[in-house]
């Protein structure tokens, strides 16, 4: 005989095999889509409450390809292990996931029902096709061509090369290439492209799209990730995140230095990067940067103007903070990513989605991907950099290091300075929810 619905969620330990099997599932949706581990295990604990297992008796950990969970009474231990065999960024997922949750504690959803939810949002289709992301992310790099003080035919130029380059990357993933060599591929289509458009295009900062054309391969979110988890000490999976992230600059920066040797472009790592007008056409840039990158992850619709317009505040912040009070960009980006994290703690109740689905895209375009870019690049050749080269090089990975911290602090300023009542409101609303569904079970 099947237990009822409210014996299933008053014994925390009736059908327990099958309430671990949901709470990994979205544990495993969450990492396997841009989920940093800290939001993960609130999602898995908040799961668990859904089904009526006290947080004191679950344990998890989480790491970059597997979570384990473990959930114990006097009696027994219960213990299972999930694995992440893909990582990709889906914002469309991490809200999606977010939202059913809340709705099966206020609607008394059954386990089934539950399920049924998860298995919708596995197989539902990307929000945007591969032709609409190609063209965002082409753009995007355009942005970040703008930000980078090109000119608008150098804007042009680099979307092209980006567009033909993200292309030639799902034409690798397609035909089963490794991974890292699909991006090296990319890359070097994506350079090869802007290199021969020297002698076609006539450009007044000819070398900036070179610079920005493959930016769209740059892991921004991994990387901000990265960060995340090791300031929230989820340190094996932090560091799991920053290798895997290095090693797709790596490949990146491998592509690139094939394409410019057979270019015979040797000033790579020389371009001035000097911005334009900071006040206007910046935060323009950064906008539209923002914004494409958002179709990349996958961004939902009706927020995506929201990312844009946060995009374009964290830049023009941050060149408020460095070029008039004299600050360093790293102290300026944490500024301009800060003001968009509290910014965001406020607009997840009109947008109802999570906070990360608005800070994490906007703080993108001030990812110093360019500088990660150019260390690797650097090392990759090695034997034909001067020592002056070589020390620059190593000044701008340790640059981008304290970027990238800085932007992981700034978007998570409302978490480490209001936690504890955030958590206190989640908490309550959980157990509001809870209390309200036993009750009408009972009656």
């Amino acid at each position: 005989m099947e237990p009822s619905a409210e014996h299933v969620f008053k014994n925390p330990f009736s059908q327990i095999t099958y309430k671990m099997h949901l709470i990994l599932t979205v544990g495993r949706l969450l990492m396997e889509n841009g989920a940093d581990s800290d939001r993960t295990t609130r999602y898995i604990m908040r799961t668990a409450a859904y089904m009526g297992i006290p947080a004191e008796n679950v344990s998890c950990h989480i790491m970059y390809t597997s979570i384990l969970l473990n959930i114990k009474n006097e009696e027994r231990t219960y213990t299972e292990l999930c694995k992440c065999r893909k990582h990709s960024v889906s914002m469309s997922v991490l809200a999606a996931v977010s939202r059913i949750i809340w709705r099966a504690m206020r609607d008394a959803w059954s386990l089934e029902r539950f399920e049924k939810e998860l298995d919708c949002i596995q197989s539902r289709r990307n929000p945007y096709s591969n032709f609409a992301t190609a063209i965002g992310s082409s753009f995007a790099c355009g942005g970040s061509c703008l930000l980078f003080g090109g000119d608008l035919i150098a804007f042009f130029i680099t979307a092209v090369c980006a567009f033909f380059g993200f292309y030639t990357r799902i034409g690798c993933n397609k035909r089963g290439f490794n991974n890292y060599a699909g991006i090296a591929i990319a890359a070097f289509v994506a350079t090869s492209l802007a290199a021969l458009s020297q002698n076609i295009v006539h450009s007044t900062t000819p070398m900036h799209p070179i610079a920005a054309c493959a930016l769209f391969i740059v892991p921004g979110v991994p990387l901000i990730n990265a960060a995340d988890d090791m300031l929230n000490n989820f340190i094996m999976a932090g560091t799991t995140r920053a290798i895997h992230t290095l090693l797709i600059v790596g490949s990146m920066a491998f592509g690139t230095a094939i394409a410019l040797h057979l270019g015979r472009i040797t000033d790579f790592a020389t371009i001035s990067l000097s911005p334009g007008d900071i006040y206007f056409y910046h935060p323009l840039a950064a906008a539209i940067s923002a914004g494409g990158f958002s179709l990349l992850f996958n961004v939902p619709r009706r927020v995506l103007w929201a990312v844009s317009v946060g995009g374009a505040i964290a830049v023009l912040l941050r060149n408020i903070c460095m070029f008039d009070f004299g600050l360093s960009q790293a102290t300026g980006t944490l500024i301009g990513g800060g003001v968009v994290g509290i910014v965001a703690l406020s607009a997840i109740h009109w947008f109802h989605v999570p906070n990360v689905v608005l800070t994490t895209p906007s703080a993108i375009p001030l990812v110093p991907g360019i500088l990660l870019y150019r260390l690797l690049f650097t090392f990759l050749n090695i034997n034909d950099v001067s020592t002056e080269i070589l020390l620059q090089a190593l000044r701008h990975g340790i640059e981008a290091m304290t970027i990238i911290i800085s932007i992981a602090i700034g978007v998570a300023i409302p978490n480490i300075f209001w936690s504890r009542q955030i958590r206190r409101n989640k908490i309550a609303q959980e157990k509001k929810l809870l209390a309200s569904r036993f009750v009408d079970q009972d009656d």
